[in-house]
């Protein structure tokens, strides 16, 4: 196991928050014969049986959601793929790339509209985050180098300072590198730095969800297998009670998934409608987002606003369409273009293998796989937005069900909440008054 990363170690907390994310795991798959270490920690913790993730349902924007405690409208990321104005037109980006933050940082002037847990808690123990999904996603938890984030394209202290070799996290995106990443959470969380808030996210369901059908038996084994990770954690947790810590343990996951019944090319669709001048054209860009898709309207073409909506509306792929003037209460930012949100059709049918829940997809952009039979989400489906949630310790009762709704922007000042940290500007509320 690589150690624990050279640097002055943080002061140990009175309290401390850990927190697992099994990227993708949706809440009825969380079984005995499936996650039994979840399913154990579930007779012990506080379970959500109505918690819900932001729209759209994708880890990018989940993570920005989970880092500040703010729906995008607030914090200002729209998506997975958005569009931004460069030279004055509007082109698609990729928010997972590693240079995403230092784009668009570039481009607007802020990365994040809201502080972030890792921003908060930097005069107050500290956080690491040591995250397998991508690049993009980690930075999310701390674009601004607040404390220390390990991603397999690059680690980084305070200050942004890059680590290297040993300091650095050595991982691939799947099962062996969750390993690897959980080792090297344990390690951070437990060794020398001991920080305040430790925020462990591994790629995994997620990334076979993409690639096989949910309910398989490939899937069925890698739940298992992830399960077995968050094990680790948990066992880790249990270990340092007993020596005193007063931990609040936080297992959950991001969104669900839903299964791909038919891939749609939406800008295709645009252009044979006579609604976008051409394939590559930056009049309407009609940005991918899973379930869900972002639609750009330069502002020569906003005539077309009202057409592209009608349009959409009438199409059996299409669940709903936002407008602007429903934005903020869909909780979508508004400006930069962004004309219209589209969650794509969802529906409680099942699948080959008996697994509830079926959406379109739009066509991902160039280079990317679309998941045709196979998981995704970004949408309203009901399973794609059905995390898991679990807390406990910090006085989340043991066995408990909770009904009332909760939401990925309740965790933050949560998190805050325990640690005795000020939660101002968030947009949700902390889990223990309810």
């Amino acid at each position: 196991m690589p150690p624990a990363s050279s640097a002055a170690p943080q002061t140990a907390t009175a309290r401390r928050v850990v927190a697992v994310v099994l990227d993708g795991l949706r809440r009825d798959f969380v079984r005995p014969e499936t996650t039994p270490a979840l399913a154990a920690l579930r007779r012990r913790a506080s379970w959500f049986a109505a918690h819900r993730t932001v729209f759209p349902s994708l880890t990018r924007v989940v993570s920005a959601s989970f880092a500040t405690g703010c729906r995008p409208a607030s914090h200002g990321l729209a998506g997975n793929t958005i569009a931004l104005a460069d030279d004055g037109a509007l082109a698609l980006h990729d928010v997972g790339r590693p240079d995403f933050i230092d784009l668009k940082r570039r481009l607007t002037g802020s990365v994040l509209a809201r502080p972030t847990l890792a921003a908060r808690l930097a005069p107050h123990g500290g956080a690491v985050i040591v995250n397998n999904v991508s690049p993009g996603a980690a930075y999310l938890h701390d674009p601004e180098g607040h404390g220390h984030v390990f991603n397999r394209a690059g680690s980084f202290g305070p200050g942004r300072r890059s680590l290297l070799g040993a300091e650095a996290l050595a991982a691939t995106p799947d099962l062996a590198g969750d390993r690897i990443a959980t080792d090297r959470f344990i390690a951070e969380m437990f060794g020398a730095r001991r920080p305040a808030f430790g925020l462990l996210w591994l790629c995994e369901p997620d990334t076979t969800q993409h690639a096989v059908p949910l309910g398989s038996a490939p899937h069925r084994a890698t739940l298992k297998a992830a399960d077995a990770h968050a094990a680790m954690v948990i066992a880790a947790v249990e270990t340092a009670r007993a020596a005193g810590e007063d931990i609040l343990l936080m297992v959950g996951s991001d969104h669900g998934h839903q299964s791909i019944r038919g891939v749609i090319d939406i800008e295709a669709e645009l252009v044979g409608a006579g609604l976008k001048a051409a394939p590559g054209s930056r009049d309407v860009l009609a940005a991918p987002n899973g379930t869900a898709a972002l639609i750009y309207v330069d502002a020569a073409a906003q005539e077309r606003v009202p057409a592209i909506a009608a349009f959409l509306s009438a199409q059996p792929w299409v669940g709903q369409v936002f407008a602007p003037d429903a934005f903020a209460a869909i909780g979508v930012p508004a400006g930069g273009g962004l004309a219209l949100a589209v969650a794509l059709a969802a529906s409680d049918e099942a699948n080959s293998e008996g697994i509830p829940g079926l959406s379109f997809e739009a066509l991902p952009v160039e280079g990317k796989s679309a998941h045709l039979g196979f998981g995704s989400h970004g949408g309203l489906g009901r399973f794609e937005q059905s995390p898991t949630l679990l807390l406990e310790g910090g006085g989340f009762a043991a066995g408990r069900s909770i009904e009332e709704a909760s939401s990925i922007i309740d965790l933050a000042p949560t998190f805050l909440h325990f640690l005795g940290v000020a939660a101002d500007g968030v947009d949700g509320r902390a889990l223990q008054t309810i």
